[in-house]
């Protein structure tokens, strides 16, 4: 019985982050879809928007600089910008 709880519940880890990591992925794609459309918000805004904390929207837009994306904050369009075109 102890194996099997055992068990469960590093299936029940490993599906968590799993999901972390595709949820993580999707917010990514999100930002940058509204990133282009100049249509964010401030980062508060923002993580309203995705209901998460404005701690993980900036994290989310340091590891999109890190893969190579010119993402930068607009004060005039109060919302995040990229200038590249992505399909």
């Amino acid at each position: 019985m102890f194996n099997f709880i055992t068990e469960v519940r590093c299936k029940t880890i490993l599906i968590r982050v799993i999901m972390n990591k595709f949820q993580k992925e999707t917010l990514k794609r999100r930002l940058l879809k509204l990133a282009i459309l100049k249509s964010t918000g401030a980062p508060a805004e923002l993580a309203l928007r995705f209901e998460i904390s404005e701690r993980s929207v900036k994290r989310i837009v340091r590891e999109l600089r890190e893969d190579g994306i010119n993402l930068r904050y607009s004060q005039l369009s109060q919302s995040y910008v990229t200038d590249q075109d992505f399909q």
